[in-house]
C-alpha cells in the first residue's frame, strides 16, 4: 500500500507539472516494482478509451469496433492527450514502461492473427486462383509504381526518411506500405457479412494474403540493405519459407491427434489448450527470430489448425481476451509513436494528403480494374477495390517496424498512420455503397445484425 501511494503521488506530481521536481524525482527514483502499477493503470485507461471511442464510431460513423480502437490509440498518444494534457499523458505512459506495453502489444496482435488463420477456408483459394493472382499483381505493381514516382520528392525533405537512406530502399519501403491490405479487417468484414463462400470473399482474401506476404518480403530486403547485410534478407525470406513449408506440410499431421482427442472428449481441455498455446509461441518466436514477424507465425499455425471442434473451441476461449484486452494494447503502442503535431506546415499537410490520394488510387483503383479485367461484374469489382484499399492493422505493424529500425522518421510515420486510419475508415462505407445494400436486397449478403433477409 505504501509503494502504491508513493507511485500515485508520482503520477499526481506529473499531472500537475510535467517538468517540475515531482516528475523529475519520479523519473530518477523509478523502480521495477512500479511497472506493475503503471501497467494496470495503462490497461484500465486503454480499455476505457477503446470502448468509448469504439462505441462512438459505431453509433455516429457506422465503423467497426477495430477502427474506433485505432483512433483511440492515437487519442491516447501525444497527438491529442499529450497535446492537451502532457503531464497526464506522460504520467500514465512513462517512457520506462514502453517495452512492457510493446510486449503485450505483440502478444495481442500475434494471437489475433492466429485466430484469423483459424477462420480461413484454404480449399476456397484454389477456386479463384486465376482472378486472385491478377488482382494481387495489380495490387502490388501499381503501389510500387506510385512509390517510384513520389519517393524522389520525399527523400529530399528532412525528417521523413532516415538520413543517408538510398532512394531505392526508400522506394521499396514506401511501396510496401502502400501495397499492404488490412488482412485481419478484410477477413473480419467478409466473415461478418457471410461472404466467406462468395466470389468476392474468396478473391479478396486470396489476393490480400499474397499482397501482404510480398510486402513483408520486401520489408526484409529493405532491412537487410539498410544495415543488416544480405544475410538478414536470406535468413528472413529463407527461414520464413522453410518454417511456413514445415507448418503447412507437417502441421496438419501433427495436430490431427489433438483434434481427434478434442472431438472425442467434446471439449478443449486445459492440457490441450496449453499445447495449442505452446505451438503458437514456438511458431511466433521462430518467425520473429528469422526477421519476419511473430504475426506470420501465428497466422500460418492458425491456417493449418484442424477445423471442427478444435478450431471452434480455440476461438471461443481465446477471442474475447485477445480482442477486448490484448489487441487494444497494440493500437495504443502505435498511437504513442504517432505525432500528428509534426505535420505542422502547409507543405507537410499537402504531402500527407498526396500520400493518401496516391495510396487510394494505386491500391483501390488498380484492384478494381484488375477485377474487371479478370471477368468480375462491376459491383463485385467495386467491392473488391473498397476492401483491398483498407490498410488497418497491417499498416500499423509495418510502419512501427520501420520507425523502430530507423528507416522512417516520426513525421512520415504520422502521415502513414493517418493514411492507415482514413483508408480503413473508407472501407466499410464504400463497401456498403458499392456492394452491401444490393447484396442484402438480393439475399446473398447477411444483414448488419447477422440475419439473412429473404430475397426480394
Amino acid at each position: 500500500m505504501e509503494r502504491w501511494l508513493e507511485s500515485l503521488g508520482k503520477v499526481a506530481g506529473g499531472v500537475l507539472d510535467p517538468h517540475g521536481p515531482a516528475t523529475q524525482a519520479a523519473a530518477h527514483s523509478y523502480v521495477p516494482g512500479d511497472f506493475s502499477i503503471h501497467f494496470f493503470l495503462q490497461l484500465a485507461v486503454i480499455l476505457l478509451a477503446c470502448r468509448v471511442v469504439g462505441w462512438l464510431g459505431r453509433k455516429l460513423l457506422g465503423q467497426p469496433q477495430v477502427v474506433g480502437e485505432m483512433i483511440a490509440g492515437v487519442v491516447l498518444g501525444p497527438s491529442l492527450l499529450g497535446l492537451l494534457f502532457p503531464g497526464l499523458q506522460g504520467a500514465i505512459f512513462p517512457k520506462e514502461t514502453k517495452n512492457v506495453l510493446y510486449a503485450g502489444a505483440q502478444l495481442g496482435v500475434g494471437l489475433y492473427m492466429f485466430l484469423v488463420g483459424t477462420t480461413l477456408r484454404l480449399d476456397h483459394f484454389r477456386t479463384k486462383a486465376k482472378s486472385a493472382s491478377v488482382v494481387s499483381m495489380a495490387g502490388i505493381a501499381a503501389p510500387f509504381a506510385i512509390a517510384v514516382l513520389i519517393t524522389p520528392l520525399l527523400v529530399g525533405i528532412p525528417g521523413l526518411f532516415a538520413p543517408g537512406i538510398s532512394q531505392a530502399n526508400a522506394t521499396l519501403f514506401l511501396g510496401a506500405c502502400i501495397a499492404l491490405t488490412a488482412f485481419p479487417m478484410l477477413a473480419r468484414i467478409i466473415n461478418e457479412r457471410g461472404l466467406a463462400n462468395s466470389s468476392l470473399g474468396t478473391l479478396s482474401l486470396t489476393a490480400g494474403a499474397f499482397d501482404d506476404a510480398c510486402s513483408w518480403c520486401v520489408l526484409a530486403i529493405v532491412l537487410a540493405a539498410f544495415g543488416g547485410g544480405a544475410g538478414v534478407a536470406i535468413l528472413a525470406i529463407g527461414g520464413g519459407l522453410l518454417w511456413a513449408a514445415f507448418v503447412i506440410l507437417a502441421g496438419p499431421r501433427l495436430l490431427a491427434p489433438l483434434a481427434r482427442r478434442v472431438e472425442r472428449e467434446g471439449e478443449l481441455s486445459l492440457h490441450a489448450f496449453a499445447l495449442v498455446l505452446i505451438a503458437f509461441c514456438v511458431s511466433a518466436c521462430f518467425m520473429d527470430l528469422v526477421g519476419i514477424h511473430a504475426i506470420f507465425g501465428g497466422f500460418i499455425l492458425g491456417a493449418v489448425m484442424p477445423r471442427g471442434l478444435l478450431a471452434d473451441e480455440i476461438k471461443r476461449k481465446l477471442e474475447p481476451l485477445t480482442v477486448v484486452l490484448l489487441l487494444p494494447m497494440f493500437f495504443t503502442y502505435s498511437g504513442l509513436n504517432t505525432r500528428m503535431d509534426m505535420v505542422n506546415s502547409p507543405t507537410l499537410l499537402l504531402i500527407a494528403l498526396g500520400i493518401l490520394a496516391a495510396s487510394v488510387l494505386a491500391k483501390g483503383g488498380a484492384c478494381y480494374l484488375a477485377a474487371r479485367l479478370s471477368g468480375e461484374d462491376n459491383r463485385t469489382a467495386l467491392g473488391i477495390g473498397a476492401l483491398m484499399n483498407s490498410r488497418g492493422l497491417m499498416e500499423l505493424i509495418i510502419i512501427n517496424i520501420g520507425l523502430q529500425k530507423g528507416i522512417i522518421g516520426p513525421t512520415l510515420f504520422s502521415m502513414l498512420v493517418l493514411m492507415a486510419i482514413v483508408t480503413t475508415m473508407m472501407a466499410s462505407p464504400l463497401f456498403e455503397i458499392f456492394y452491401g445494400r444490393q447484396g442484402r436486397k438480393s439475399g446473398e449478403l447477411v444483414a448488419l445484425d447477422g440475419s439473412v433477409p429473404t430475397p426480394a
